[in-house]
């Protein structure tokens, strides 16, 4: 597979209207800080900060077995700074030294201790132990800092879906599994009784301790599980970032799980739904068709001056930008086929929003290639292309 290479660069803050006075609204509603951003960000003409490319993590085309990742989601990184990739294709967690010179594997496709069949997120706790979510086999895998087995816990009523360790050693997660069901107009009997709330921290154990974060109800089932898709990140100091795939919706939580702020910022197309989803029995096959929402976040993080990092979508993917993915589940666990142009590598469609800590937007900037993730620690900024270059883009974050 061949395909021109991505030239790295540093990306400079672009500004949407270069020296313009920032327009925003700031109310509270029920004590909570409500921000509606608008226009450019606060930082106007004078850029603050920039990325800087270090390297690439992983390649669809490379001959090295241990580069040759398969969809990975996501990554982690020890107080050593060794960074641990999670190739959920593959079943194993690549470990790489912070330079990214490879040091080893863990875990591998099977159903026995410390192996996968759908791993789908990786942390690494303040000991250096490493917890892996794999979904298809409801159950945390943990691994020792030798790359050892310690042990696998079932999760099954829990559903975890990513995981992210707070300071106090509770495990923050977005609640995932069947679906986010509100009943209402269109429910069908049997739906499973919806969660409460959106967000769950458990210990060790994976013993609820605390549940918040609201469900937004869009009078339909189908469109309540799609429109509260999330994701979730853990800041320096414990608080706990929600940021939505299909709602204009970047929430900040206390560690206890009180709502903080709910911030918005200027999209170039609507969030509304624009079609509701259909389930259409045919035969003894059900078909299943999703809501027609567009996207417009994709993942957040938070970096060592509690800023917060969302990537934006610019415009919808072109139809010549998209990746269709069909998943299949059986007893050697999931398998995936991709359809569509995995060559292209650069894109316009996408941006990082940067927020302050109180929610107020700083400024935007291009990323240039395609984003399905992102992870910062320290410096670092990691960022995914899971299906063409099947690679981590690994920046440094450079204050000016």
């Amino acid at each position: 597979m061949k395909h021109r290479p991505f030239t790295p660069i540093a990306i400079g803050l672009l500004l949407c209207l270069a020296g313009m006075t920032v327009a925003q609204k700031i109310e509270t509603v029920d004590g909570v800080r409500i921000v509606h951003n608008e226009k450019a960000g606060a930082w106007g003409s004078s850029s603050k900060v920039e990325l800087k490319l270090l390297r690439t993590i992983g390649d669809v085309d490379t001959d090295d077995e241990r580069l040759a990742f398969n969809a990975p989601t996501d990554i982690a990184l020890d107080a050593a700074g060794n960074i641990y990739i999670l190739d959920s294709g593959n079943c194993r967690i690549q470990k790489f030294d912070r330079e990214g010179k490879f040091l080893m594997s863990m875990g591998r496709k099977g159903q026995g201790p410390g192996e996968f069949a759908n791993p789908t997120s990786i942390d690494v706790d303040s000991t250096g132990f490493i917890y892996a979510v794999d979904s298809n086999q409801s159950r945390l895998v943990v691994f020792k800092p030798d790359g050892g087995h310690l042990k696998s816990s079932p999760t099954t009523g829990v559903n975890l879906g990513r995981i992210r360790f707070l300071k106090s050693g509770l495990i923050a997660t977005r609640v995932e599994g069947g679906g986010i069901f509100i009943k209402g107009p269109g429910s069908k009997p049997g739906l499973p009784e919806p969660p409460k709330k959106l967000i769950k921290l458990l210990d060790l154990e994976l013993n609820p301790k605390v549940e918040f974060g609201d469900i937004f109800d869009f009078k339909d089932p189908m469109t309540n599980q799609m429109g509260n898709g999330s994701q979730i990140e853990v800041g320096r100091d414990d608080h706990i970032y929600l940021a939505f795939f299909y709602q204009n919706r970047i929430e900040k939580y206390a560690p206890g799980g009180k709502l903080l702020w709910r911030a918005d910022r200027p999209l170039n197309f609507s969030t509304e739904l624009m079609e509701k989803g259909r389930m259409e029995a045919t035969g003894n096959s059900m078909s299943y068709y999703s809501p027609k929402m567009n996207r417009c976040t994709i993942g957040v993080s938070v970096d060592s001056k509690n800023r917060v990092w969302v990537i934006t979508m610019t415009r919808q993917l072109k139809t010549e930008e998209q990746i269709g993915v069909m998943m299949s589940s059986g007893p050697g666990g999931v398998s995936r086929k991709i359809s569509g142009n995995t060559d292209l590598r650069t894109t316009d469609a996408y941006k990082l929003d940067v927020f302050d800590p109180d929610g107020l937007l700083l400024g935007s900037m291009p990323i240039g290639h395609f984003a399905d993730g992102i992870r910062i620690a320290g410096d670092s900024l990691f960022l995914l292309d899971q299906m063409r270059g099947v690679k981590y883009y690994q920046y440094r974050i450079l204050e000016r």
